[in-house]
């Protein structure tokens, strides 16, 4: 079998199966793997306003795990969209939106012009919309995801998570990082039925 290649200092992610549970906060564990849309859970979490920070957008070259992720060709350039999920005045989520100069034709060009308006909800609007598997890292100082992650907090915690997946509109990709900061609403307890 075939060892995915990584580019130093980049976070290794695995598909959602082959990480071992028991090495994932609990408090995190349902935030990473549930395949419905974030932003809706986030704000069904949140007692507060949920709001949409945008921290950069612009067109540069994306990291190396993402450029194979996408099928990007080395060195080619792709709009990436970088925000914080709020709830309150506490960050929830850092996400990270690489989205490839062929995803933004036709009806998709609105993608480069959403501002605070969340992704996601434009995502899991789409009835054409696929998602492939989600992907889990877990982010350690030095990694550029992580380091991008923890800038607006206060107390930096030495390891957080993340998932990131591929989704496709019309057949147009587009990769979503969602990073996990310390201040997001622990899972909820399962509740037992009799």
């Amino acid at each position: 079998m075939k060892q995915k290649q990584y580019h130093a200092g980049e976070s290794v992610w695995r598909i959602g199966s082959q990480v071992f549970n028991d090495t994932i906060p609990s408090q995190i564990s349902c935030w990473l793997f549930d395949p419905a849309s974030l932003t809706s859970r986030l704000v069904a979490a949140c007692s507060k306003t949920f709001r949409v920070k945008v921290l950069e957008q612009t067109w540069r070259t994306p990291m190396h795990s993402e450029l194979r992720r996408l099928g990007i060709p080395y060195r080619q350039t792709a709009l990436i969209r970088e925000v914080l999920l709020y709830c309150g005045d506490t960050p929830w989520v850092f996400a990270r939106t690489v989205i490839p100069q062929r995803t933004l034709t036709g009806k998709r060009k609105f993608l480069a012009n959403l501002g605070t308006k969340p992704l996601g909800a434009v995502l899991f609007a789409d009835p054409h919309m696929k998602r492939d598997e989600i992907e889990v890292a877990r982010l350690m100082a030095g990694q550029p995801l992580y380091e991008r992650a923890i800038q607006a907090l206060s107390d930096v915690p030495p390891t957080i998570w993340g998932r990131r997946s591929v989704f496709y509109l019309q057949g147009k990709p587009l990769l979503v990082n969602e990073i996990f900061l310390p201040g997001i609403a622990s899972c909820p307890r399962p509740t037992t039925k009799y």
